[in-house]
C-alpha cells in the first residue's frame, strides 16, 4: 500500500505547513496548545527545524558556486507533509492479550526521518512503509529517500542510513523489516571550502 498523495495546503491536524513554519519563526510565541499538544505538529516542526539548519548551512557555501538545484526543498517538505499522517495502526504485542497497543505509520516514518536527519549530511525527503503493516509479524519494507551533501560518499552514506534506521526500528518498533531501500534522490552544495571537506 502507499501513501497518499497530500497536497501542499492540507492540513496537519489543522493547521498548514505556512503555519506551523511562522510559528516556529516566531520562536513558538505566543505558544499555541493546539499545535504544542499535537504529535504530528511536534514532528513537523522537528523535521522544519532540521531543514532550517541544513538551509543555513547551504547560505554558508561560497557565493561564486555554480548555481544548484533547490528542488529538493520542495521534495523534502513534500516528504514531511506526508511523514506526519497518522496513517495505519502498527500493532504492538503486550502478554496481556486485552491490550491495544499501537504505534502509528506517522510515529515509524517520523522515528525514521530522526535516526536519517540524524547523520551527518544527510536529509530524509521521504519515508514509505509497504506491506501489512496491521497483522504483527507481516514483512515490511522501508522506502526511504535522501538527500546529501556534494561529495560525501553515495554509497557509504546509504549504508550508514540502512543500517541505522533497520537498528532503530528493531529496537522501537515490532516490524519484521524485510528490507530498508535508500534511494539518494538529491545532492546539495557542500559546506564551505576552507579547507574541511566539501
Amino acid at each position: 500500500m502507499t501513501d497518499p498523495y497530500l497536497p501542499g495546503d492540507e492540513l496537519i491536524d489543522g493547521h498548514t505547513l505556512d503555519e506551523l513554519s511562522d510559528y516556529l519563526a516566531r520562536g513558538r510565541t505566543p505558544a499555541d496548545p493546539s499545535i504544542d499538544g499535537s504529535p504530528e505538529c511536534r514532528a513537523a516542526l522537528a523535521s522544519l527545524e532540521r531543514l532550517s539548519r541544513t538551509t543555513m548551512e547551504l547560505m554558508e557555501v561560497e557565493a561564486e558556486r555554480s548555481p544548484t538545484d533547490d528542488g529538493w526543498v520542495s521534495r523534502i517538505l513534500d516528504g514531511i507533509r506526508l511523514d506526519v499522517q497518522s496513517g495505519r495502526r502498527v500493532p504492538l504485542s503486550h502478554p496481556d492479550e486485552t491490550a491495544d497497543l499501537a504505534l502509528t505509520e506517522g510515529a515509524v516514518r517520523a522515528l525514521v526521518r530522526d535516526v536519517g536527519d540524524g547523520i551527518d549530511g544527510v536529509i530524509v525527503g521521504r519515508c514509505r512503509l509497504d506491506g501489512d503493516l496491521e497483522t504483527l509479524g507481516s514483512p515490511v519494507a522501508v522506502h526511504v529517500e535522501i538527500s546529501v551533501r556534494y561529495g560525501d560518499p553515495l554509497e557509504a552514506v546509504a549504508a550508514e542510513v540502512r543500517a541505522a534506521v533497520a537498528a532503530e526500528l528493531a529496537a522501537h518498533a515490532e516490524l519484521n523489516v524485510a528490507s530498508v531501500d535508500v534511494t539518494v534522490t538529491d545532492v546539495r552544495a557542500g559546506r564551505a571550502q576552507d579547507g574541511g571537506p566539501a
